[in-house]
């Protein structure tokens, strides 16, 4: 499995007590599939997310990436682990309004210490391969909400990583934008063997995805196979 969560709990502080946010989740993504992650406000959704992607250390349980068990690293060790191997699309493009389309893929390798001269063609290869080869001289403010979102998908995948967490894409989207994102996001799964974890609470969409797996009170449950 490329991303598994094994008995993780989490609790936060709350007045004199605890509150429970994860309670014992085991969940097994392999490469390749996308499992969706539903459930109504406030049911773990982000919070299982937040773990998954090493933001957030739990009580309990184990987080493994990639073969890696994250529960011994040191935090520049989870830093270098995000950057390498886990990709991230947040809910909002959060896209820097300076920046042309493929400049903000670029800037993902400057980060890395890599020369953005040299990711060019990587950066062009993604936003062709989410359709938006043709708008990599446009800023954020000359594209539409969907054409963010899809510059936001491919920022995630410019350092090819093994784990693809995917935080509510369509929420901003009107109804075909949205199904527009989610088949993207789906096709890119599959085609570059990503571990894709969706966290949505709208099921209108979710009829081409692997698995549904669904959160109520911080427990976790797959009722059914896609």
């Amino acid at each position: 499995m490329t991303l598994e969560l094994d008995r993780v709990t989490l609790t936060y502080p709350d007045g004199d007590g605890r509150l429970t946010a994860l309670d014992e989740v085991s969940l097994a993504v392999p490469k390749g599939s996308l499992t969706a992650v539903v459930g109504p406000s406030g049911s773990g959704k982000s919070s299982l997310l937040a773990v998954a992607a090493t933001l957030i250390t739990p009580d309990s349980g184990r987080v493994v990436i990639d073969g890696t068990d994250t529960a011994g690293l040191r935090p520049a060790e989870l830093t270098a682990l995000r950057r390498t191997r886990i990709g991230i699309v947040f809910q909002q493009a959060n896209l820097l309004p300076s920046l042309t389309a493929v400049e903000q893929l670029q800037v993902m390798a400057h980060l890395d210490g890599r020369s953005p001269r040299t990711a060019l063609p990587r950066a062009l290869e993604l936003l062709d391969a989410v359709g938006l080869r043709d708008q990599a001289a446009r800023r954020p403010h000359q594209l539409s909400g969907g054409q963010r979102q899809r510059v936001n998908i491919a920022r995630a995948l410019m350092h090819d990583p093994t784990v693809l967490l995917v935080d509510e894409p369509t929420s901003a989207l009107d109804h075909e934008r949205g199904a527009a994102v989610l088949d993207l996001i789906t096709d890119l799964t599959h085609r570059r063997a990503t571990a894709t974890v969706l966290v949505t609470h709208d099921r209108t969409h979710l009829t081409a995805v692997d698995r549904i797996a669904e959160v109520h009170d911080g427990r976790l449950t797959i009722p059914a196979t896609v």
